[in-house]
């Protein structure tokens, strides 16, 4: 029989035939998929034509065309419908695919030619996305060790293979431990909770198999918990496991994988030639070095810590007003915040949230998205990788701009967070192939499905990224949506949030599930006004985890992770009852993979950015304005890499930002500027 994952894909769109795909069909598929790319870079390699742009970078970037396709669907599928099949599947290739490409790269004859043909670029009339693609080329190639000879270079190829195989074992760790947690309610454990925050837990009881209600370690579900429950031994107990995650002991504990994955990181820095692994990490995105980042945080720190002490003081008298003694607790934090907010700016969430349900919010992501770019969703009946998914077809002025999946819903088997994927990614190179593109959420199951404004902000978060992928309009795989520079790729999804807070988008999506009725006015300028509460402590979490991050990775690597996390914290002043967003142990972003390691800051160095880009819609006078729309997709959205980030942000906004933006959308005031912001971030 052929195997549905290498057979061509007809059908609508050329859609992964999921229906037909079996777990067992992966490992042949891969198999087949190596074999094809290893033929297909021995070809380039060791073509006797003398190299040119075609024969050898077009080459390579349609060499792993098989892969890329079994790939996107294995991969999509291990993070949201995990199971021990995929899991162990997805163990064994981690070193399989860290060895294929540690094989391109160390192909002396392929890099020489790839090195001719960027000694001779000013020679070979390449058009400006023909030579960014040759630097990048070389570039990737150089900082993947193929200069290196002999035992250097025999040696980084096994540090990344040990690198590949931590990170899948790191995130399959959490993983099991956010899967096999759970705390049992009683009906009596329910008093005080909101009627969504209960059904939530009625439904991830029935998930689980339980008699009753539960708690799980799923966030839509474990914070609001945290936020409502009056039982204070119940919250401590949530909390705890939420922390623990990670560092529970046993086969799942991740606390050695982080040390020898931080030793492994620094050993390769300096196998490249680097002083430390945050040098060589940081070289190629905007920031630059370490000291650059550590500016821009420890600017925001200040004014962020004053403001969450003073919270901390306010929050710590309701606490005693109770008649509790001692000091407020990480697990009173957003309990006795809530009864603030609802003091401060009679915000209820409970009765926030019949106005944001789960279809109401995509339609307002998608309603923004015809009004900025004009962009048409139709709804597809289509088999999919799994029964929560839908999908749509996106379209402008009749012509097909690619395929969104949504996958919304949290179950036990897809891993904690919320991301942005492919399926398949945009290219002209060979064709035009337009992208598959998938959001990955886990909201709380409901009937229906009822948002908090977080995850709402989430929702338009992730469909960011997703229109990033959608509007790409490149040749190119390499510099195709999203393969920007890591601090640059938070901007169109921080700022596609921004839409979410216009009145006009609130007065047209943000009805009542039961009756249709629009949210109040008086209620939607409560919800806005409050939309700095809780800043302090939403800012000192993320830089928490941000800076020791930056710590792990700017210095000699320590024996305990967990112990420099504590040196850093302390150093910091990290007040007591606030914790890092994400700990070592369960902080996927950092070890989970390279993807954000020495790189967690990037979210507020994008910041500063989406804050001034949505200021210019301001200035406009207008938050659809049709030319500064224009502007955003042409410079940013549909260039992918194509050009140097401070290149594009300049081509849209004229000029590069200061700090301003950020401290007043956080409400933190002050005018300071980072050293060098204007110029880098």
């Amino acid at each position: 029989m052929t195997n549905p994952l290498l057979a061509p894909w007809h059908g609508d769109f050329a859609l992964p035939p999921f229906a037909e795909i079996r777990d067992e069909d992966f490992a042949a598929a891969f198999d087949t998929a190596l074999d094809e790319g290893r033929a297909a870079v021995a070809a380039i390699a060791e073509n006797p034509t003398p190299p040119d742009f075609a024969n050898t970078i077009e080459g390579l970037e349609l060499a792993g065309a098989t892969l890329d396709r079994v790939a996107g669907v294995f991969f999509n599928l291990a993070s949201t419908d995990a199971n021990p099949a995929r899991e162990e599947l997805q163990r064994n290739l981690a070193p399989r695919l860290s060895a294929y490409t540690s094989e391109i790269t160390n192909n002396a004859a392929l890099f020489a030619r790839i090195e001719t043909l960027w000694q001779a670029r000013e020679s070979l009339d390449l058009t400006d996305e023909q030579a960014r693609v040759l630097m990048l080329y070389r570039r990737m190639f150089v900082r993947a060790g193929a200069a290196l000879q002999g035992a250097a270079r025999d040696r980084l190829t096994e540090v990344k293979a040990r690198l590949a195989i931590l990170g899948t074992q790191f995130n399959q760790n959490l993983l099991a431990d956010e899967r096999g947690w759970y705390m049992d309610l009683s009906e009596a454990d329910l008093e005080g909770l909101p009627d969504f925050v209960v059904a939530a837990a009625r439904a991830a009881g029935q998930e689980r198999g339980r008699p009753g209600p539960v708690v799980t370690l799923s966030r839509s579900l474990i914070v609001p918990f945290l936020q409502f429950s009056p039982r204070r031994d119940l919250r401590e107990r949530a909390f705890r496991a939420w922390e623990a995650r990670g560092a529970n002991g046993g086969e799942t504990d991740n606390r050695a994988i982080a040390a020898e994955t931080l030793a492994l990181r620094q050993e390769r820095a300096t196998l490249l030639g680097y002083r430390t692994f945050a040098d060589y990490k940081l070289e190629t995105e905007m920031a630059g070095t370490p000291q650059a980042v550590r500016a821009l945080l420890m600017e925001v720190w200040t004014p962020a810590r004053t403001q969450a002490e003073a919270d901390a003081a306010a929050l710590t008298e309701m606490l005693t007003g109770d008649g509790l003694n001692g000091p407020l607790e990480p697990w009173d934090w957003r309990y006795y915040s809530e009864k603030r907010r609802q003091a401060l700016h009679d915000l209820d969430e409970a009765a926030l949230k019949p106005y944001l349900s789960l279809d109401a919010m995509i339609a307002a992501a998608f309603d923004c998205a015809h009004r900025l770019f004009g962009l048409e969703f139709r709804p597809l009946d289509a088999a999919l990788h799994h029964g929560d998914a839908r999908a749509w077809e996106v379209t402008r002025a009749g012509r097909h701009m690619g395929i969104f999946v949504g996958d919304y819903l949290a179950r036990p088997s897809k891993r904690s967070g919320a991301w942005c994927s492919v399926f398949r990614r945009q290219r002209k190179l060979g064709g035009e192939v337009r992208p598959i593109v998938l959001n990955a959420c886990n909201f709380a199951r409901g009937e229906p499905c009822l948002l908090s404004w977080d995850d709402a902000r989430t929702l338009f978060h992730e469909f960011g990224h997703a229109l990033h992928q959608l509007l790409s309009d490149v040749t190119h795989p390499l510099i195709s949506g999203t393969a920007v520079a890591r601090d640059f790729v938070e901007l169109p999804s921080q700022l596609y949030e921004h839409w979410l807070e216009v009145p006009e988008v609130l007065d047209r999506h943000a009805r009542h599930v039961e009756t249709g009725a629009p949210m109040p006015e008086a209620l939607r300028a409560r919800l806005l006004a409050a939309q700095t509460y809780d800043q302090g402590h939403a800012t000192v979490e993320y830089l928490a985890s941000a800076l020791v991050d930056l710590a792990f990775h700017e210095g000699s690597p320590p024996a305990d992770p967990m112990a420099r996390q504590a040196e850093v914290l302390a150093e910091l002043g990290l007040p007591h009852a606030i914790t890092m967003r994400h700990a070592t142990p369960h902080f996927a972003h950092v070890f989970a993979g390279d993807g954000y390691s020495a790189g967690y800051y990037s979210y507020m160095w994008s910041e500063v950015m989406d804050s001034d880009a949505f200021e210019a819609f301001r200035e406009a006078g207008d938050p659809f304005d049709a030319d500064l729309a224009a502007r955003l997709e042409r410079h940013i959205l549909s260039a992918g890499g194509s050009a140097e980030p401070e290149t594009l942000y300049t081509a849209f906004r004229g000029r590069m930002p200061g700090v301003e933006a950020l401290l007043r959308g956080r409400g933190l005031g002050g005018s300071a500027t980072v050293a060098g912001t204007a110029q880098t971030a």
